[in-house]
């Protein structure tokens, strides 16, 4: 369970985020959308004690982020290259991560065989640093990464963007398969309303920092938030 507790966050007198309560029981796969500006990022940097809030706390099981780091070893989360380490390899980025999380270079190999695939033979083994690869390849590493070691959380700020559809595709049933346990509480972040409509249960809709919208996706989600876009 996340509780979201009276969570504002303001630079000067500018407030950009101001959400009064949201619970995201165990093994939800749940979306967040808005605009450019909307404070999804910022609740995202909070959730990840990244920034803290003006008021508030969030609570990941049990665990209230900016008081202990103890929710650091079941959280996994990729928001954007500034998470890599540049000047590591792939193979040699995933061996620390994974060393993080108590995986051995076995387990880790075996781990990063399964995203085969995904990677599209663009990642291993091609004797390249992380900062030489595309944005999208970047994103791929990180997210795979951000899935080491069984977390109970993970948390992906813009998974879809920078990435072509095949792996777009790829991606989303990555994230299915990840959510399919109900042990494992998925959040995204997205600008792209089908992709999270697809991927996720559940749907808060921010603008302007404060939460607009609480809903349970259904065949007709995607209207309803199209529509409320388009207005």
């Amino acid at each position: 369970m996340i509780t979201i507790d009276t969570v504002s966050k303001k630079y000067g007198k500018t407030e950009v985020l101001n959400v009064a309560s949201i619970e995201i029981p165990t093994g939800q796969s749940f979306g967040l959308v808005g605009n450019n500006g909307a404070g999804k990022t910022t609740l995202f940097n909070i959730l990840l004690d990244l920034i803290r809030p003006t008021t508030g706390a969030i609570i990941n099981n049990d665990i209230v982020v900016n008081q202990s780091e103890d929710w650091k070893n079941f959280t996994g989360s990729f928001i954007d290259e500034s998470f890599l380490i540049g000047y590591l390899t792939p193979e040699e980025y995933f061996d620390f991560i994974g060393d993080l999380r108590g995986m051995n270079k076995a387990d880790v190999k075996n781990f990063i065989a399964k995203f085969d695939e995904f990677f599209n033979d663009e990642i291993i083994g091609k004797k390249k640093y992380l900062r030489d690869l595309s944005k999208g390849n970047q994103k791929k590493a990180g997210i795979v990464a951000a899935m080491m070691g069984n977390p109970q959380v993970v948390i992906l700020d813009e998974p879809f963007a920078n990435l072509d559809p095949t792996t777009q595709i790829r991606l989303k049933k990555i994230i299915k398969e990840l959510t399919d346990n109900k042990e494992v509480t998925v959040l995204v972040s997205s600008h792209d309303l089908t992709h999270v409509t697809e991927v996720c249960e559940r749907i808060v809709v921010l603008e302007k920092g404060s939460v607009v919208k609480d809903i349970e996706t259904s065949t007709e989600t995607l209207k309803e938030l199209e529509s409320y876009f388009a207005e």
